[in-house]
């Protein structure tokens, strides 16, 4: 029990924000008691003079005052700043040694004081050390240490000193006033428990207050900052910077093939394989500015300093998250992509900054995928233009300004047509001529991707009725509509509609429209073909695992990608070329070549079995009736191709 009692008498067992709540309530009390004190002394001493020796009414009390001041002044006097724990302890120490000190003072000089002078100058010393005792314990009501032994200090030498002295009525007085300080340290604790379950409150409110708001701003999955969090302190960095006259840099991160791995073995796995990326996250960006997760598998960080830094960081933040992950009995490997956008070539917000990486990143997708890529102001002209390209479109009248041509596609071996590929070609009466390259995307990109699709289709369709039986119809899909079942639904009715045999119509799509959402693709391809529609794989050789999908999915037709045949003219690049087709034979693919322009590409192309071609060699993309054209000049030609073989 003693040992507990000295413990609590040191403030060894205080709790740390209790500490700090009593430092701050005593800053504020001490000075009134220090001035309390002295002016009680004065007036004392005022009152025994002439009664009593000069050292004991004008040098020991202008000691005692002098001492109060000078407390008075280090408490008044001291930064106004918030302290530690620690601070608050050794400053709370410190009250209750000097308290106890100058009370340990005043009480000797009053009580040798009180021999001196007449009935009611003595009575004033007794008043003096009472109300001095009660103003004590209530300025040191928040440091209860302090009021208690300064009330020990006081009242017991007082109450021995009048109960000593014979004299019934002081001896009656002394009780009296060990009554009242009594019952005032009894209320004293009272409050202070009071306060301290206060202070364990406001303490526990703060710290479930820091984790609600640490929640708030929290991805529970990675742990990292989320998005709320991420744009505020992108606000705060854009001003400080910018007050500064430093850079920041904004970069935004995409994992690449992430949603194939989600769809094919599960969101639980998905999930696993997004903590695994923040950690990774984490770690490269540790020491070098802040990142954040901003949903589904985007990210995004900020680096405050010169662009080339940022970029180099998301160069290491792709390159990391390339790596392979092992999550439980599975390895996978995904990739990253990233848009980079920094405040010297970007001015505004840091929204304006995150649209400027979130297009950086878009290009990266399309043209470097894996790689960051810089914001630039060619990037900011090609917005522009790309605005402007939106806001035609979407006030553009499809049917009246959207044209088919046709670019036909002939046989290897005798020439003869066996298809044509309608091509969207848009003529805007604000813009001139739009290329599909242009807006297409952006068609997926301001939802009218469906409408544009089918009112493409039923102009495409309506051509076969222009053309012999025997020449089919190859028609680009997006990944928009293959993945969108409305979209393929509506077409199986409009095939129907057109009294088109639905055989004589390829749907041509490219493996990153599939990829994108694999089962929904798988399932919509599916349902084509239960029609009677044929599906061409468009761009082989340009995706990342074309033989495995291939393999899997119900394609009739493969168009070899014409960068192959652009490569065709070195022994490499015709190896590969013939590999390519060899392949495609094997898999019974009737295998057609894009890009082909001259006759040594058809001559190679005929020696190693590819079935057929299209290119600038047999024709452009032309309208309709250039076409009808074209095929009725080509028939004596196919005659005598025939006659020969």
């Amino acid at each position: 029990m003693m040992r507990r009692f000295l413990g609590w008498l040191t403030l060894r067992a205080t709790e740390p924000g209790i500490a700090m709540a009593q430092y701050r309530e005593i800053r504020r009390q001490i000075p009134l008691l220090y001035s309390l004190l002295g002016v009680n002394a004065l007036a004392v001493a005022y009152t025994h003079h002439g009664a009593a020796p000069a050292w004991m009414t004008v040098w020991i009390p202008a000691g005692l005052v002098a001492v109060c001041l000078l407390r008075v002044a280090g408490w008044l006097l001291a930064p106004a700043r918030a302290v530690t724990a620690a601070e608050a302890i050794r400053g709370l120490r410190r009250t209750v040694f000097f308290g106890s000190l100058i009370a340990l003072a005043y009480i000797a000089w009053s009580l040798k004081l009180g021999e001196y002078g007449n009935e009611h100058q003595q009575t004033h010393v007794a008043i003096f050390i009472a109300i001095t005792v009660m103003g004590c314990i209530f300025c040191l009501m928040h440091l209860p240490q302090a009021a208690l032994a300064v009330t020990a200090i006081v009242t017991l030498p007082y109450l021995a000193f009048y109960v000593g002295s014979g004299d019934a009525i002081y001896a009656a007085v002394g009780f009296n006033i060990l009554l009242v300080t009594l019952v005032l340290l009894r209320v004293l604790f009272n409050s202070f428990d009071a306060f301290t379950m206060l202070i364990r409150t406001r303490v526990e409110t703060e710290r479930l207050n820091g984790e609600i708001t640490k929640l708030a701003h929290t991805d529970i999955l990675t742990g990292l900052p989320n998005r709320r969090l991420f744009f505020q302190e992108a606000d705060r960095s854009v001003e400080r910077c910018r007050t500064a006259g430093g850079e920041v840099a904004l970069g935004v991160i995409d994992l690449d093939r992430f949603k194939a791995v989600n769809d094919t073995f599960g969101h639980v796995l998905g999930d696993e394989l997004l903590e695994a990326a923040g950690t990774r996250l984490r770690a490269v960006f540790a020491d070098h500015g802040l990142v954040a997760r901003l949903g589904g598998d985007e990210f995004a960080f900020l680096s405050e300093g010169p662009a080339e830094r940022a970029v180099a960081l998301a160069g290491d933040a792709c390159r990391a998250l390339s790596e392979p992950y092992s999550l439980g009995a599975l390895t996978v490997t995904i990739g990253a992509s990233c848009g980079v956008a920094a405040s010297c070539d970007i001015g505004g917000s840091a929204r304006a900054l995150y649209d400027g990486a979130d297009y950086a990143l878009y290009k990266a997708k399309s043209e470097r995928r894996g790689f960051a890529t810089l914001y630039s102001p060619d990037h900011e002209r090609r917005i522009r233009s790309e605005r402007a390209v939106e806001a035609a479109l979407q006030t553009a009248d499809l049917g009246a300004e959207m044209t088919v041509h046709l670019q036909p596609i002939a046989a290897v071996g005798d020439g003869s047509l066996a298809a044509v590929e309608a091509l969207a070609r848009w003529t805007s009466p604000h813009l001139g001529p739009v290329g599909p390259d242009v807006f297409i995307p952006l068609a997926e990109r301001v939802g009218i991707m469906h409408r544009l699709t089918l009112d493409l289709l039923a102009k495409a369709l309506a051509c076969l009725d222009h053309l012999p039986a025997e020449i089919d119809l190859s028609f680009n899909l997006s990944a928009h509509d293959i993945t969108c079942h409305e979209t393929v639904m509506a077409i199986m009715a409009l095939v129907r509609r057109s009294g088109v045999r639905p055989g004589r119509l390829i749907l041509e799509l490219t493996e990153t429209a599939v990829v994108r959402d694999f089962e929904t693709a798988e399932a919509s391809m599916r349902l084509l073909r239960s029609l009677g529609i044929r599906i061409a794989l468009d761009d082989f050789g340009t995706g990342q695992s074309s033989l495995s999908y291939l393999r899997r999915l119900p394609f009739d037709k493969v168009k070899i990608d014409r960068s192959f045949m652009a490569g065709a003219g070195d022994g490499e690049g015709r190896e590969l070329l013939a590999a390519m087709v060899a392949f495609c034979r094997s898999m019974r693919k009737i295998c057609i070549a894009e890009g082909v322009e001259d006759e040594e590409q058809l001559n190679f192309l005929a020696a190693i079995g590819c079935d057929r071609f299209q290119g600038y060699l047999l024709a452009r993309p032309m309208p309709l009736d250039e076409l009808v054209a074209f095929e009725r000049a080509r028939r004596p030609f196919e005659r005598r191709a025939a006659q020969g073989r």
